[in-house]
């Protein structure tokens, strides 16, 4: 097991199977030593989605985890990408999406599910450039999907 997934077992969290693509697309893209992620929904270990829509039926705790959800789920991309966290030499930029009521206005303290989760696993390596946005609506009803760039050794 390398260091950096100690880190995120001693921080509670387990790394999650990798997700597959659910279309005609690619988990990830790998350029020179920048590898751009394809985005990842909030789906459980078990398989299991986190659904509902931020400030109607969830709260913004429960979107909360569900971002640091998509962000485990990324770590496991990233894992498959290049065989090792450990690689990872920088967090570049994080876009997070959260399924929103048109009145709910703290989309950003949502995705900062996955952002304090990557600055509690890699420190300084996990802080990021980001855009954090409220959609009307995302795949299969989920409450938060992530989409990262990560520079690799």
């Amino acid at each position: 097991m390398s260091q950096t997934e100690e880190k995120l077992r001693s921080l509670g969290h387990e790394l999650p199977p990798a997700p597959s693509a659910a279309g005609n697309y690619l988990p990830f893209r790998r350029s020179g030593n920048l590898l751009f992620l394809s985005g990842s929904i909030a789906v459980r270990a078990d398989g299991s989605l986190i659904t509902g829509k931020a400030g109607a039926d969830r709260t913004l705790e429960e979107g909360y985890e569900a971002a640091r959800v998509c962000a485990l789920n990324q770590l496991a991309v990233i894992k498959l990408a290049v065989g090792s966290l450990d690689a990872v030499k920088q967090i570049v930029m994080l876009n997070g999406f959260v399924n929103a009521a048109p009145d709910f206005v703290e989309v950003p303290a949502v995705i900062n599910g996955a952002s304090d989760l990557l600055v509690a696993v890699f420190g300084d390596v996990g802080r990021h450039a980001r855009a954090a946005v409220g959609a009307a609506s995302l795949p299969k009803g989920v409450l938060a999907e992530v989409q990262m760039t990560v520079e690799v050794a």
